[in-house]
């Protein structure tokens, strides 16, 4: 089942991807005498189960995606994880020892936008980079799991674009908090892909895109630290929630300046793009 959360009738809500269009959970409620939460991180709270797509196909209305607007997937997870240099050619981009544990960081909900928004490039940098990623959307609480039973605790996948302002953090690496909060320095969406859509994770081809063309793409297989190890890594750091975000590294990070277009491209998962401008303050 594939999920996004649009713009209609006055705020983001969650609608279920179908072939003839997009089906919003309060249609399903409306036309089915239902109850699933209308908002996708309530959705995902409550719990993603095939009935959804069952009571969706039973849905006659639907609307062309391109009839409207499309959010971010949700606006407040209680936390954003990124992960730093999981591919060998990344840390090589930045002559960066390569690491040997999860390089783990914060970033903060001021920094999500969605699909077609605008990445902002703060004044404070002259050096920002947009960087493509496989996100995974953690669908129960987590505490302290084995990489064997990590993926069964997952909601989904996502596309994911994360900015840094690389400048300021080769002051001082311990500039990295800094450099990764900025304001709409964290894309997210268009869908959340659940799991059944995906029988080969490590197969995923992520590439970093810029006005169209390939910056550079890796397979998940050749992350050093893969999905299921950095769910359970983290499980055993804080417990994870429901709506938690793991943004699970790139394969290569693209200068973007404004004016330009960057996307994140994953085989089989779809494409984020979002446009660069310089932001005027």
């Amino acid at each position: 089942m594939r999920l996004t959360s649009i713009v209609f009738e006055g705020c983001e809500q969650a609608a279920v991807v179908t072939p003839s269009g997009l089906v919003p959970l309060a249609h399903i409620n409306t036309h089915l005498k239902k109850n699933w939460p209308t908002d996708m991180l309530s959705l995902i709270e409550h719990g993603i189960d095939t009935a959804l797509a069952a009571d969706a196909a039973q849905v006659n209305t639907t609307i062309a995606p391109n009839s409207v607007k499309i959010a971010p997937l949700y606006r407040h997870p209680r936390k954003i994880w990124g992960i730093g240099l999981n591919y060998l050619d990344h840390a090589k981009d930045l002559n960066a020892p390569y690491p040997t544990a999860p390089a783990s960081f914060m970033k903060n909900d001021n920094t999500i936008i969605g699909p077609g928004d605008t990445i902002e490039l703060p004044p404070q940098s002259e050096r920002v980079t947009a960087e493509a990623e496989l996100g995974l959307i953690i669908g129960r609480t987590c505490r302290a799991v084995s990489e064997q039973d990590a993926v069964s605790y997952l909601a989904g996948y996502c596309l994911i674009i994360d900015m840094t302002a690389e400048d300021i953090l080769q002051i001082n690496p311990r500039f990295l908090t800094r450099s990764k909060n900025f304001d709409t320095f964290f894309s997210f969406g268009p869908e959340l892909i659940t799991l059944d859509e995906v029988p080969d994770v490590l197969g995923l081809t992520v590439g970093t895109y810029n006005n169209g063309k390939l910056h550079r793409e890796n397979q998940v297989r050749n992350m050093a630290f893969p999905p299921d190890y950095l769910v359970s890594f983290h499980s055993h750091v804080a417990t994870l929630y429901p709506g938690d975000i793991i943004s699970t590294g790139t394969p290569g990070a693209v200068v973007i300046n404004a004016g330009d277009v960057t996307a994140c491209r994953i085989g089989g998962l779809g494409t984020l793009s979002n446009p660069v401008a310089k932001r005027d303050w």
